[in-house]
């Protein structure tokens, strides 16, 4: 749960910088945004990769249930004979 704490923190941090930004014009501060964004972006990243290999391993290590059988596909039905005038 750290890696959410993170973002979070991460997030909060950012929010004086985007109203500097956004209702005062001020340059700087879009580029403090642009980077904690990038940070944003990586620390995402990292945790996306995380929860993946997470997710593999507790399916590699639980037991595999028999697959389940398939239905067969029902059979074609014969188009009706036209019929004669």
């Amino acid at each position: 749960m750290s890696n959410f704490s993170q973002l979070k923190d991460l997030v909060l941090s950012l929010e004086a910088d985007f109203e500097k930004f956004y209702d005062k014009g001020n340059s700087a501060a879009g580029t403090r945004v642009r980077k904690g964004m990038q940070e944003l972006k990586n620390m995402a990243q990292t945790i996306r990769t995380e929860v993946q290999n997470a997710k593999n391993t507790a399916a590699d290590s639980a037991p595999k249930a028999a697959p389940a059988a398939k239905k067969a596909a029902p059979a074609a039905k014969k188009a009706a004979p036209a019929k004669k005038k």
